[in-house]
């Protein structure tokens, strides 16, 4: 439109835009779709997938069998050149020593493997200290009568010792890999229970006492932010501690994964995992079964190894159970599934 001086108004013409006929074929492909939606199978994330994916290593390593070329030499998971890297490096005497009379007595019924017992000079003389001097006489540890002073420096500052202290040796760890050959070669069905973030050693002792009830043959735990085999493991797992070995795993993950080239199923305990336990169908094949923190559960890294996540159902009253509980529960249902079949 023009004004009255006849000249046009910046910005009152519109540019005209090139406009092209017939443009609807343009974006074929987009609007072609991308066929059928696979099959839950055909799915690696989906739990139908990784349960087609964990039949298949089953299948592709003999049904559990030993893989040619494994179990001797280099062990996988393991770094090359660490062939010990699964114990604990010693550095010194790493000895524990427990303290006080109800515990000393209460160790020394579990059997834990103790090397000394101390007693202090001119101690009063009751049944705990009588029981503890006549069961380590019996199984020939060296007892020791020192000055209380040296029971204080033993016990270390706050350590109450009541006059008796029993010292403890490190514990010896088994390799992941080699616990399965060993298990392998005795012709069994490996079942095994991994730890997963547990630091309460009382939890280890539980797990490793349900372990060599319901027929498991060992329990795996992490060398990096874990609980290990100490005193208070010894005592809650009843001498279990004695008859079902340890494994310390290097990195877990990557030990999870060694055990799955090798056929081994790995489930996970979790409260909203996609299995549930009842009735479980892989009960029968070789398995390590994977029990996470109360607090956190099982970390990222370790749920995506899981071949399936596994849940126990619960009355809703309860939010959840304890590790010890939840290993235990699965490892009875697992082995009454073993014994019906």
């Amino acid at each position: 439109m023009k004004g009255s001086s006849g000249k046009s108004r910046a910005g009152a013409v519109r540019k005209a835009k090139n406009k092209q006929v017939g443009s609807g074929g343009q974006g074929r492909q987009a609007l072609e779709g991308k066929g059928p939606t696979p099959k839950a199978e055909d799915r690696a994330w989906h739990p139908a997938g990784k349960k087609k994916a964990a039949q298949e290593r089953y299948a592709a390593t003999g049904g559990g069998k030993r893989v040619a070329g494994q179990g001797s030499g280099q062990r996988a998971g393991a770094p090359r050149g660490a062939s010990g890297a699964a114990r604990r490096a010693k550095t010194g005497d790493e000895s524990e020593i427990v303290t006080g009379r109800n515990s000393v007595v209460e160790a020394l019924r579990a059997r834990i493997p103790a090397t000394t017992l101390y007693v202090a000079a001119r101690v009063e003389m009751d049944d705990r200290v009588r029981e503890a001097m006549k069961v380590a006489t019996g199984r020939g540890i060296p007892i020791l009568e020192v000055m209380r002073p040296e029971l204080d420096r033993l016990a270390g500052e706050g350590g109450v010792h009541q006059g008796l202290a029993l010292k403890v040796p490190p514990y010896e760890y088994s390799h992941p890999i080699e616990l399965l050959d060993e298990v392998l070669a005795r012709d069994e069905t490996p079942l095994f229970v991994a730890l997963d973030g547990i630091t309460d050693p009382r939890n280890l002792g539980a797990i490793l006492r349900s372990t060599g009830a319901f027929g498991g043959q060992g329990v795996i735990v992490p060398q990096r932010r874990s609980v290990g085999v100490n005193a208070a493991a010894w005592k809650t797992s009843a001498g279990a501690a004695a008859r079902v070995p340890v494994a310390m795993a290097p990195n877990l993950t990557q030990t999870l994964k060694a055990l799955k080239e090798r056929g081994v199923f790995v489930l996970g305990l979790d409260g909203g995992g996609d299995v549930s336990l009842p009735g479980l169908s892989w009960a029968d094949r070789p398995i390590v079964i994977v029990v996470g923190s109360e607090g956190k559960g099982l970390s990222r890294l370790v749920a995506e190894t899981c071949d399936a996540i596994v849940s126990i159902p619960i009355s809703a009253s309860t939010e959840s159970l304890n590790a010890g509980i939840a290993a235990s529960v699965t490892l009875y249902e697992i082995s009454k599934l073993r014994a019906d079949g």
